[in-house]
């Protein structure tokens, strides 16, 4: 699985991280990436997507589903 959002492409950043006395060391920033459920054309699926789409409300959320019982259902 890669660390990539589906929505927007967001994927991980190479750097260095530069010390006081200027020594380079490798670093990687990884985006904020959570599973989330998304609708898209009347189905539902699971998706990775960057903190900042949620919050832009780019992931259509399903609405919740209510369970009723068999028993219920019938009375």
């Amino acid at each position: 699985m890669s660390r990539v959002c589906d929505i927007c492409g967001k994927a991980p950043q190479k750097g260095h991280n530069v010390s006081h006395a200027n020594n380079k060391t490798k670093k990687i920033w990884l985006p904020n990436l959570q599973s989330v459920r998304h609708e898209e054309k009347g189905t539902v699926k699971r998706i990775r997507a960057c903190a900042r789409c949620i919050k832009q409300g780019l992931v259509k959320k399903p609405a919740h589903r209510t369970y009723v019982k068999p028993e219920l259902e019938k009375a």
